[in-house]
């Protein structure tokens, strides 16, 4: 399969002195891919959301469809999600993948843990499902991470927003497992919730990321007509949903009373009104853009665009957006190797593209 490549100059980076910046797309199209994750220096795996699983170099562009995928929900947002690769370079390496599994209650977050074995995926076992089915196809949330030995797990309100705060439900949460889906006993200290949560109070959180310099979770979570959000996870915070909310309801109503921060809630560290629906997000600590150097790197579905947010103290403090509305909605980015920024696209003609000089 032909590598197709598009040099797209200081057009494509609105930021200056950036004028020898090139995007290439790698290998064909993908039907509304949504996860990606490396598994050594030329391949990754790829999800797309109607359930197929792919090996993809990415040097040629060339795939392999995996087998043994278990079949996923797949009405609207529902689907075959994000994929996380654990001990890559490894001939057998562990893989997580989150997507949306059918129960008698409709269907329902769940994460995967299998071996990739060449082309196939064995020793599998469901190691979570989350308790609050839903008929309503929405808010899955669904990243991955992995810190030392615990398995971050970020699970949306399903559309029923009061579950965010229900300290016994898996709504509007962030997860923390051990790797074989054990849960840990030192999650939180709150009473009145299960043992397995880590934070709640989130609408429907689509983006992880391992800030480098402390190891902290950050997440990015959708708000409803603005107010989407950057969070920086605390064991057992509740970040407010849907008690608080920097947007609006669809109809222009004030969500709950209005309120942006409460005394006993956790406030993000950074909004944006109007939505950029934000998803993937990962810290740059490449050498192929040393500009890029300790900032955080966030797609965007709505505004086709990759946020760069600058930090200052362990804080964001302001933005740029590039590659503006050049290659669709912006699903995940992942950093290779090289220190090239691999952007995938969730559209029914969607791709890798890979940004380098």
């Amino acid at each position: 399969m032909r590598t197709l490549i598009f040099v797209l100059l200081f057009s494509v980076i609105s930021t200056g002195g950036m004028a020898d910046v090139k995007l290439q797309r790698i290998g064909g199209t993908l039907f509304h891919p949504w996860g990606l994750s490396l598994l050594n220096n030329t391949e990754a795996l790829v999800t797309e959301r109607r359930g197929k699983l792919f090996r993809i170099n990415l040097t040629t562009g060339e795939r392999s469809e995996i087998s043994n995928v278990p079949k996923a929900f797949t009405e609207r947002q529902g689907g075959l999600l994000d994929i996380l690769v654990h001990n890559p370079d490894t001939t057998r390496p562990d893989v997580y993948f989150c997507y949306s599994r059918r129960t008698s209650k409709g269907a329902a977050t769940a994460v995967n843990k299998a071996v990739l074995d060449g082309n196939a995926l064995v020793q599998q076992d469901v190691i979570f499902t989350a308790n609050n089915s839903s008929w309503k196809s929405v808010h899955f949330g669904c990243r991955l991470a992995i810190v030392k030995d615990h398995l971050f797990i970020s699970l949306g309100d399903r559309g029923q927003r009061h579950s965010a705060q229900d300290g016994l439900s898996h709504g509007g949460s962030v997860v923390r497992l051990g790797l074989d889906g054990s849960v840990p006993n030192n999650n939180h200290v709150n009473e009145g919730w299960l043992p397995e949560l880590l934070t709640k109070g989130h609408r429907n959180p689509q983006g992880m990321a391992i800030y480098p310099a402390t190891g902290d979770i950050w997440i990015n979570e959708h708000g409803p007509k603005g107010g989407d959000e950057i969070n920086i996870l605390q064991p057992g915070e509740n970040y407010g949903w849907p008690l608080l909310s920097f947007g609006r309801e669809y109809s222009g109503g004030h969500v709950g009373e209005g309120q942006t921060s409460k005394k006993g809630y956790a406030d993000s560290v950074w909004h944006w009104t109007p939505s950029i629906a934000p998803s993937g997000m990962a810290f740059y600590e490449g050498e192929m853009f040393p500009e890029f150097t300790g900032k955080l790197l966030v797609s965007s579905l709505k505004f086709r665009s990759v946020y760069l947010v600058d930090l200052d103290k362990g804080k964001p403090v302001k933005e740029t957006a590039i590659l503006k509305n050049e290659i669709g909605r912006i699903r995940d980015i992942e950093i290779a190797a090289d220190g090239s920024i691999l952007i995938l696209t969730d559209e029914d003609r969607g791709g890798i593209y890979r940004l380098y000089r």
